[in-house]
């Protein structure tokens, strides 16, 4: 059993008492947020001053003497954590791994970051299991499953559609699934999500297709209503939850779709594919979105580093569909409208996704001897050049086995 940090989040129904504290809660982190970003760039702009949440946190604190005494409404280390939040955002904008912190708008999702501890987790009542939270005591969220570890920070959030989470992180240890003795290769695309190499296919529900006539109609009479108004708010609202619905039979999808492989194989091989980039084709991009490809690579990645199982991820310029799994024939071009076709070497019939599956695990557990005739030459003197040493460790297990088979 290894201990990994696991996350929870549940919904609560918060009692107007605490609906009107969390509105200050939010409304106070939302100013100190925006303000302090102003503060931010405008010192660095006029005068190549560097601020952070130190400097920041002392003129929050002048501000709730002087100007706004307001502040001092919400709680405290509410406001702190939105300004550890803005450092961690720059950080990231610096990293290029983000863009550059923006304002904050009533109007999209409201959170604040509360520390917690063992104690606030605790059994009271008969009715089930409570969460207690500064300046709002005790909340009855629905829990589908009681946390075991100790938890650091409680986020409470409220998303466009009028709904009230909380979630938090805990270290949990978790048990190793058995071992199966199976290797799957994957291969993600629109028709199917997952097609597997022995020939199962997960399907594609559309989930944004299916609701598609009930959205447009919603926003259709969203975009007839007068700004500012009490209707366009409650119709806000209603697009809003359609919006949540579609993400949520999205995520209940892959999560499920994702659990399954990782408990039916120990290895999983992926095709390192560049998401950003196919997003850039705007005749596939919508249907692309609703696949939620990077999503399904990221619980792949954490379910298998939770459960022991092993993930190899096959270059991306790889011939996986224009490959014969079976003799290994290249062909120069393939349409994407050519879902079958038929090797003309060893007169092999493929379905396409099942046979780019297979390739990808022929080339994921080969490693130079899986390379296809004719293949991408680009790839192969890439595979070459790499020296044994500078390989993963899954590399060279997955090498042993296949010279163990092969002898």
């Amino acid at each position: 059993m290894v201990q990994r940090l696991k996350a929870y989040k549940f919904r609560f129904t918060p009692t107007a008492a605490q609906r009107k504290q969390l509105a200050v809660e939010f409304g106070c982190a939302r100013f100190v947020w925006n303000r302090c970003l102003d503060v931010r760039s405008t010192a660095w702009k006029e005068r190549q001053e560097k601020q952070n949440h130190v400097s920041l946190g002392r003129q929050v604190t002048a501000w709730k003497k002087t100007e706004c005494p307001w502040l001092a409404n919400a709680t405290a280390n509410c406001l702190t954590q939105s300004l550890i939040d803005q450092d961690k955002a720059f950080k990231n904008f610096f990293d290029k791994r983000g863009k550059y912190p923006r304002f904050k708008s009533k109007w999209n999702k409201q959170s604040v970051r509360y520390q917690l501890d063992q104690r606030h987790i605790q059994s009271t009542y008969r009715s089930g299991e409570y969460l207690k939270l500064p300046k709002l005591g005790f909340i009855k969220a629905r829990w589908s499953r009681i946390p075991t570890g100790i938890p650091k920070m409680a986020t409470v959030s409220k998303d466009p559609s009028g709904r009230y989470f909380v979630a938090f992180a805990c270290e949990e240890g978790v048990e190793a699934l058995p071992l199966t003795g199976v290797a799957v290769g994957l291969d993600l695309g629109i028709k199917d999500v997952v097609v597997a190499s022995d020939g199962l296919k997960s399907g594609n529900p559309r989930h944004l297709k299916k609701q598609m006539r009930r959205l447009k109609f919603q926003q259709r009479r969203l975009s007839r209503m007068q700004k500012g108004s009490n209707r366009r708010r409650k119709q806000r609202q209603r697009v809003a939850t359609i919006h949540a619905h579609i993400a949520a039979m999205r995520a209940d999808f892959l999560h499920k779709t994702t659990t399954a492989l990782i408990r039916r194989a120990d290895v999983l091989a992926l095709e390192d594919l560049n998401v950003r980039g196919m997003m850039k084709n705007h005749h596939l991009a919508g249907a692309l979105a609703d696949v939620g490809m990077h999503e399904f690579k990221r619980q792949i990645g954490y379910k298998a580093d939770w459960y022991g199982r092993t993930v190899v991820t096959v270059d991306r310029f790889a011939p996986t569909s224009k490959t014969c799994s079976h003799c290994g024939r290249y062909r120069e071009t393939m349409l994407l409208s050519v879902r079958e076709w038929t090797c003309p070497d060893c007169r092999t019939h493929h379905d396409r996704d099942v046979n780019a599956a297979r390739n990808i695990l022929s080339f994921a557990t080969a490693g130079e001897a899986g390379l296809a005739r004719g293949g991408s030459l680009n790839w192969l003197s890439h595979r070459l050049s790499t020296p044994v040493e500078a390989r993963t460790e899954a590399e060279k297990l997955d090498e042993a086995v296949r010279l163990e088979r092969a002898a």
